[in-house]
């Protein structure tokens, strides 16, 4: 049913932008993908074997520039990170980071995320799951390409070991009720709060959430874990 629904899919949650390469960035794309980056294939992911340890493995979804997920690799090397991109600019830049901190424990795919999830992570493969502000799609007859929907939820939750967490966070209120909503309905999920979750610690505030936050701007956490032990 998962793999019928998702295959279905026909309508993107991005819009494909080339953008502009800094040199740093175009450099980085050319010289340390084949280092740190990962093919997209039809075939799940021996995630032990890539990252040469057993350790918590964890997704984050549109790493975009990098910064956050970066940071939240470094502070976390007991972990393992894979960081989904679609943007080459983006994806130069976090390849810029992870040389230049020596980040042995994240690696990046330049592709889609509703592909990679249903070909490449395997069920029970993951600890967690970032999604960190998704394109919010805010004009109604938008909402159709926001990416968490019921049947790529449930495909994250599946990718969940028993126990492990999905954290969204969006600064759309509208964008975090309906995502609140999908996920409470999501079978496999519980929610580790009453509705919306203090930020974790692990979260870094971005240079845009500080703007937004002085500007009197929200911004909502949901921490949901698979169920079981």
């Amino acid at each position: 049913m998962e793999a019928h629904s998702l295959n279905r899919r026909p309508i993107r949650s991005f819009v494909l932008r080339q953008g502009r390469f800094s040199p740093a960035q175009q450099r980085a794309h050319e010289t340390l993908l084949p280092r740190f980056g990962i093919g997209f294939a039809r075939e799940p992911l021996d995630l032990e074997r890539i990252f040469a340890r057993s350790a918590p493995k964890i997704l984050e979804i549109g790493s975009g520039m990098g910064e956050t997920t970066a940071a939240i690799a470094q502070a976390m090397p007991e972990c393992d990170f894979v960081a989904i991109e679609v943007h080459a600019p983006g994806v130069g830049s976090l390849l810029r980071q992870i040389d230049e901190n020596g980040l042995a424990n994240l690696r990046v795919i330049q592709h889609d995320a509703v592909e990679v999830v249903r070909e490449m992570i395997a069920p029970g493969a993951l600890a967690g799951i970032h999604v960190f502000f998704p394109d919010p799609w805010p004009k109604r007859r938008h909402h159709k390409r926001r990416l968490l929907q019921s049947a790529f939820v449930r495909a994250l939750a599946l990718r969940l070991a028993k126990g492990g967490y999905l954290h969204v966070a969006t600064d759309w209120e509208d964008y975090a009720g309906a995502t609140l909503a999908t996920l409470a309905a999501e079978p496999l999920l519980v929610n580790t709060a009453r509705d919306y979750a203090p930020r974790p610690a692990y979260r870094p505030l971005t240079k845009f959430e500080r703007r937004g936050i002085r500007l009197g701007h929200g911004v909502w956490d949901l921490v949901f874990r698979r169920r079981g032990r």
